[in-house]
């Protein structure tokens, strides 16, 4: 009972990230994407903060890493959760989680180049199968009707959704925050930064919402609507990093890190049963292949090590 205990707790954070973007997305039109932004952000931010003290946890972050920290802040917090709520506007949960979670694709190519990591075939398999599932989610249906099947010309902006290139965006800026980190959590404890950084990426948020005037300053939001927020706020946000980086703490990272793909499941799902989104057959398989190359490039070293070692005594006659 207690592994099961654990293996469910292990799977609860990739949940709640899925489980909030359904939250979120009504609550754009109403409230508008800076706020709902903030909201995801400053809450869930004063919980960390207050709480890494009581788990005998640093609040300090280290001065060599306060620059990557400011960096990592804009990115990871600002122009993430900017991007993030501004796409909700034109997809639905499932969809836009679907394209959030293409980011490891785009994580395997920043650390091939900064860091010298490999990328075996099964890597490459997986990178050309994203690249493949992000093109039939992210280019309208007339144009792939139009290069692949030679139907009839279509201009570029037909049957663009408005939030995909926002998605996509918040896909750069998460894979990017991601690198980021590495550098910003050196010499600082990882909780806190996180903590720190949704606090610190929130503000200007606030201060953004205030001066704008798009939307009232208070959205006229139902009690279940506040509720919405919170969840996404308290338990998409704060429960979720914190049980994230406890576990990455403790944890194979690598084994416990691929669970991510099972988030965009968990949006489709929710987003399914509250929110009746309906993907196309088309979207479907772009579903299927951008899970498939997730899978492939976070287990690329589990899947080839049976191969190299099927391959290694072939090597080995041949130099005898």
């Amino acid at each position: 009972m207690g592994s099961l205990r654990r293996g469910l707790l292990m799977i609860l954070p990739f949940v709640l990230w899925g489980t909030a973007m359904t939250a979120m997305a009504p609550l754009v039109s109403t409230g508008g994407p800076i706020l709902v932004s903030c909201l995801r952000l400053l809450p869930a931010g004063i919980i960390v903060i207050t709480f890494v003290p009581l788990l005998g946890r640093s609040l300090a972050i280290d001065p060599g890493d306060r620059g990557w920290f400011l960096l990592f802040t804009l990115i990871d917090a600002l122009l993430f959760q900017i991007c993030l709520a501004r796409g909700l506007e034109g997809t639905g949960a499932g969809l836009g989680s679907v394209l959030i979670d293409s980011q490891p694709l785009m994580v395997a190519l920043l650390a091939r180049w900064l860091f010298a990591e490999t990328i075996n075939p099964i890597g490459w398999m997986g990178l050309v199968l994203g690249l493949m599932g992000i093109v039939c989610l992210g280019v309208p249906q007339p144009l792939l009707q139009h290069w692949w099947l030679l139907g009839e010309g279509v201009s570029f902006q037909s049957g663009w959704q408005a939030g995909t290139g926002w998605m996509l965006a918040a896909a750069i800026a998460m894979a990017v925050g991601t690198v980021l980190s590495r550098f910003a959590c050196r010499n600082s404890d990882p909780v806190a930064v996180t903590g720190w950084h949704m606090l610190l990426g929130g503000l200007p948020l606030l201060i953004w919402h205030g001066l704008d005037g798009a939307f009232p300053l208070v959205p006229p939001w139902s009690v279940f609507a506040w509720t919405q927020m919170a969840y996404a706020s308290l338990m998409g946000g704060a429960v979720a990093y914190a049980l994230f980086f406890w576990f990455a703490s403790r944890e194979d990272l690598t084994g416990f890190t691929t669970l991510g793909f099972l988030t965009p499941v968990f949006a489709l799902a929710s987003g399914g049963l509250l929110l009746q989104e309906r993907l196309n057959n088309l979207q479907w398989l772009a579903v299927l292949l951008v899970l498939l190359s997730v899978v492939l490039v976070s287990q690329r070293k589990r899947l080839w090590e049976p191969v190299a070692l099927v391959n290694e005594p072939q090597r080995s006659d041949l130099g005898a």
